[in-house]
């Protein structure tokens, strides 16, 4: 193979201007294949990370209430609600909040401070409002501390500071709060609000935004002791009650019939929409990162597009050059070379200059990923990657060349005695 280079180096200076094109063609495949495939993983790890809920039996109700009921008339309501649907065969347990996992809308961005005169950067969470049924509601279980007791849930209207004194929190906020030491016990302020108390932390809870937007945080939630009574008219959710239930395994189907009616059957006055008002967590797992599979699976075809694109200019290539060499080809048939030494020929000419373009395409891809670093909420793409995406095209170079060179090896030895 050694000895076969310096004859392809001749003849790739021959055809400078098609092997430069075939060389910028890879270059430009491999940077945008290696970061188009790194935003698919990142995608895709996205969408299908766990909300820290028994999500399979989980279902939400938003709930709207007719006419501009008071403060104390929505929260006697809501817990006449609470208690009808727990009540419900087939139901786990219920409570209510202004949110839920995945709704892309709703709950509320708390900045946590470790003293109310903080110079320093708070750390920012997503909160949900929720009472001592809550935990087990969402299947979640305490990894330290206590629950939330009956006597510390408070009733919050729409223009009502939250103060709370106890709240639960998540590991991973947890850890950034606190990354050398235990956080329950530990006091904190929200926002200027405060002090509060962790009393409890939970390993995973995601919060209400699943975009891009809040990746960062979105596994650092609050649970806030209150149930929040809005008097939203049904119009628009953002805010008004919700209320999560859990259903008992097998009885998701017949509580999501059950439930809804159960409550209108307690009170008329509320409204619940026949099209949206009842949604399942995997209903808005599926909604929510709707963004995140179409750009995965455009991605996908993208790539896709490129190397079939950039195997048919090899192909075409490799053909063209086989066409122009027929008489050489034969001449070196004639001094003995064999089938073997012909299709090793082309396949050296192709690793080469694949190897060029990879050479060319690692920078490339290294820039575009900085760039995007810069301009998006990417993280740096590992070299692996890189390698993964020239091993792939080093590949399917050698896949595109193989019928060409075969061909180039079936050339008789007669071509030499053929004028041009």
């Amino acid at each position: 193979m050694t000895m076969q280079i310096r004859p392809i180096l001749a003849a790739l200076r021959r055809h400078k201007m098609a092997t430069l094109l075939i060389v910028l063609q890879i270059a430009l495949t491999l940077a945008v294949v290696s970061n188009a495939l790194f935003i698919v993983k990142t995608r895709v790890l996205h969408l299908s990370r766990p909300t820290g809920t028994d999500e399979a039996h989980l279902f939400v109700i938003k709930n709207g209430w007719i006419g501009q009921p008071d403060v104390p008339h929505i929260d006697a309501q809501m817990r006449a609600d609470l208690v009808t649907l727990r009540s419900l065969p087939g139901v786990h347990n219920a409570f209510a909040s202004e949110a839920y996992p995945m709704q892309e809308g709703g709950g509320g961005l708390v900045r946590i401070k470790h003293q109310v005169a903080q110079t320093t950067k708070a750390q920012l969470a997503l909160s949900y409002f929720a009472d001592e049924h809550a935990l087990d509601t969402f299947g979640t279980a305490l990894v330290a501390g206590r629950n939330f007791r009956a006597d510390e849930i408070v009733s919050l209207g729409p223009y009502d500071a939250s103060r709370p004194a106890v709240i639960i929190i998540t590991r991973d906020l947890a850890h950034k709060l606190f990354p050398d030491g235990a956080a329950v016990g530990q006091r904190v302020y929200l926002s200027d609000d405060g002090p509060s108390t962790i009393i409890g932390m939970v390993d995973r809870l995601q919060g209400s935004y699943a975009g891009s937007s809040t990746r960062s945080i979105d596994e650092d939630t609050v649970l806030v002791p209150a149930r929040y009574a809005s008097s939203d008219d049904g119009a628009s959710y953002a805010g008004g009650t919700v209320y999560l239930v859990r259903a008992q395994p097998g009885q998701l189907a017949a509580v999501l019939r059950a439930a809804p009616a159960a409550l209108v059957a307690q009170n008329r006055m509320r409204v619940i929409s026949p099209e949206d008002g009842v949604v399942t967590l995997e209903q808005a797992r599926t909604k929510a990162y709707a963004t995140d599979r179409g750009v995965a699976i455009m991605m996908g075809a993208v790539c896709v597009l490129l190397l079939l694109a950039t195997a048919g200019g090899i192909v075409g290539l490799s053909s063209f050059w086989v066409g122009q060499r027929r008489r050489s080809i034969g001449v070196r048939r004639a001094l003995g070379a064999t089938r073997g030494d012909i299709l090793r020929y082309f396949q050296t000419e192709n690793a080469l200059i694949v190897g060029i373009g990879v050479v060319l395409g690692v920078a490339l891809g290294i820039a575009a990923n900085l760039s995007l670093m810069t301009h998006y909420e990417l993280p740096r793409m590992p070299l692996w990657v890189l390698g993964v995406g020239a091993l792939l095209l080093w590949l399917l170079g050698q896949l595109a060349v193989f019928g060409p060179a075969r061909s180039a090896a079936a050339v008789p030895p007669v071509e030499a005695t053929r004028s041009v």
